[in-house]
């Protein structure tokens, strides 16, 4: 069926860390950047306005949009009159214009919206009536006209529902409910999307809520497949066994609680024993992986407040880590999304990669993102996206410039839409809703070094001097001295397919040095420039040899015995705040003088002069085993291998 759907699209013809070290109950192999689609930052035009409230869901059958929420008021366009339409409306995606037809009458909020079938849209929030019958919290309405739909059997009498999800003609409901359909479902159920009747076998209660509070299911996502079901809220009990804010379920056969537990969702944010912090949950992908958000305010690193987190599916066990965690410096994250291989965010947030802020600002290594953001998911770092949830000087009288929450992302087959309790976005007035179109988006592909297995070593042999050295990957050639202006104050530099990035002593920053960037295709080093302005905190003159590869920068420090990395977006060139140290043995990385990525090895020389090659393929086993090292070259009277200005190039 593909992928799971909360509000679907039916088409109208058919240390104190940023990012935790990956350890034995995740995945030891880190993940590796793909090819991603980014959706435009300029939101379209078209879209209409609500006000009072939050739009909290959407879901597409067709031309036309559906939007839900708390909201009470719609118009069309800035000028316009409001009209009183309550919590639910739609409007055709290609002009904009809202729906005349469709009337639905509710009586409370809507929090999810699913496109069903048989063209049905099925609607769950905190409602007792539909259309001026009992409809407790969750109907089942026509797209044309808002007409409740008759046959749909679907009830959820015991509370509100809170999120949904389909995959084939299953639909899963999330919320505060204990019964559905007169049967006792705690927190989750599961009931056939064509008919609304109860599935029996799905007995899955989650109860029991943090310290003695009432327990509900916030929000829940099912993998592609649909073998899996993660359900996040507050509860500490499924099924009689122990699982804090969090669950897998087995979906493939008998539905069943998964052997896999956190510890990281156990203790208070913010000193709250009672706060439930899991605010949304998306897989990604091929359902591999899955992203957390969530609020908090302080509580990490023994809890994950305030942070955006990748776990990985298949792991089994407790005490699960996440692969990599982003903090946001204690800002809220309310809303996930996975679209095209990018991670989409919303909230209150002010930054990413934020670890060090202790106190709510911006610590180092913080890169702005107000409100909205795009990650990647190998690293779970920032992409140069940043619309800014604000409106700038567009907005009209009465609005709200800024507020808490986005409550929803959604993924649309147009673009990614958004729902928020204020009214700017991307410096433009979209009154509680929006969209982000894909038309005028971009494609980031992954860079890399070089994956040839021969071309040539460059070594810094003086100040604006490299020596050109020929390198088939097993025997150096005789050097070429190489004049280059551009290439001074150098200290460790890394290659990647086109340019060089390097450590360059510059006289007034804050640190007397930062990473600069040069093109560079085998001739002349290019003029430098600075690679980010929010790398400033970071003394790249330290670096005694540097590379990169798949979204890490690894790297040696003067003085230090450890390989050493760091999280590197090379989209917008932002360094990661956290060091973390890899796995190695038998090398001492205090003599490392310069290093290069080749060809499923790290090349580097040392202090005594030598050269020397050790295999390192992270992808395969990340652990550097330095009883495999081999030497490549001794030092010479024409060349000593001790300068940290070492890379390598095709040409």
């Amino acid at each position: 069926m593909g992928r799971p759907v909360h509000a679907a699209v039916i088409c109208s013809v058919a240390v104190v860390a940023a990012m935790v070290v990956p350890s034995a109950a995740v995945a030891t192999v880190p993940p590796v950047p793909e090819t991603q689609i980014l959706v435009s930052s300029d939101p379209v035009d078209e879209t209409p306005h609500a006000r009072d409230g939050e739009v909290r869901a959407f879901a597409q059958i067709g031309s036309m949009v559906y939007v839900g929420g708390s909201f009470t008021e719609i118009r069309q366009d800035p000028t316009a009159a409001w009209v009183s339409q309550r919590y639910l409306f739609g409007y055709d995606k290609t002009t904009g214009v809202i729906s005349t037809t469709f009337l639905p009458v509710l009586d409370g909020a809507v929090s999810s919206l699913v496109a069903g079938p048989n063209d049905t849209l099925i609607v769950g929030g905190a409602f007792r009536n539909a259309n001026g019958a009992s409809r407790k919290n969750l109907v089942a309405l026509d797209p044309s006209t808002g007409a409740t739909v008759e046959g749909w059997v679907g009830r959820s009498d015991g509370g509100n529902v809170r999120d949904m999800a389909l995959h084939g003609d299953w639909l899963y409901l999330a919320g505060a409910f204990n019964w559905v359909n007169g049967t006792s479902h705690a927190g989750l159920a599961r009931l056939h999307a064509s008919t609304g009747a109860i599935d029996p076998t799905f007995a899955i209660n989650a109860t029991v809520g943090r310290s003695g509070t009432s327990s509900y299911v916030w929000t829940i996502d099912v993998s592609p497949d649909g073998e899996t079901l993660i359900a996040g809220g507050n509860f500490t009990d499924v099924n009689g066994l122990s699982r804090n804010q969090i669950a897998l379920l087995d979906l493939s056969g008998t539905p069943s609680v998964l052997d896999w537990s956190t510890e990281k969702f156990v203790a208070p944010c913010g000193g709250q024993p009672a706060f439930s912090y899991l605010q949304a949950v998306r897989f990604g992908g091929d359902g591999s992986w899955f992203v957390v958000g969530t609020n908090g305010g302080s509580g990490w690193p023994a809890a994950y407040c305030d942070a955006l987190v990748r776990f990985e599916t298949a792991a089994r066990g407790d005490g699960q880590l996440g692969t990599w965690v982003n903090y946001t410096g204690r800002d809220t994250i309310t809303s996930v999304e996975v679209a095209d291989n990018v991670i989409y965010l919303g909230g209150h947030f002010r930054w990413l990669n934020n670890p060090t802020a202790h106190r709510g600002g911006a610590g180092d290594g913080a890169i702005d993102r107000l409100g909205i953001a795009a990650v990647t998911p190998a690293t779970g770092m920032p992409v140069n996206w940043n619309p800014r949830r604000s409106g700038g000087s567009s907005l009209p009288p009465g609005t709200s410039p800024w507020d808490s929450s986005v409550p929803v992302l959604w993924r649309g087959d147009d673009g990614l839409y958004f729902g928020h309790n204020s009214d700017g976005m991307g410096g433009e007035y979209h009154g509680r809703l929006g969209m982000f179109p894909r038309s005028g988006g971009r494609t980031i592909t992954p860079k890399n070094p070089p994956t040839a297995t021969s071309g040539n070593l460059y070594l810094g042999i003086g100040e604006g001097e490299l020596a050109r050295v020929p390198f088939d990957g097993t025997m150096i050639g005789s050097p070429t001295t190489v004049s280059q202006p551009n290439y001074t104050g150098a200290g460790a530099t890394w290659g990647l397919s086109d340019r060089i990035y390097w450590a360059h002593t510059v006289a007034g920053t804050p640190t007397g040095s930062r990473i600069d960037i040069s093109m560079f295709n085998g001739g002349t080093v290019g003029a430098p420039w600075e690679a980010s302005g929010y790398n400033d905190w970071f003394d790249a003159g330290d670096l005694t040899g540097a590379l990169f590869l798949d979204g890490r920068l690894y790297y040696t420090r003067s003085g230090a015995d450890a390989l050493y990395y760091r999280y590197f977006e090379t989209d917008g060139n932002y360094l990661g705040a956290t060091e973390f140290t890899l796995p190695t043995t038998g090398v001492d990385w205090s003599t490392v003088r310069g290093m290069a990525w080749v060809d499923g090895t790290i090349v580097y020389g040392s202090t005594d002069g030598n050269l020397r090659v050790v295999p390192f393929r992270p992808a395969v086993d990340p652990v550097v085993d330095g009883a495999e090292s081999v030497l490549l070259a001794m030092a010479s009277t024409e060349l000593t291998w001790s300068t940290p200005q070492l890379f390598f190039a095709v040409q």
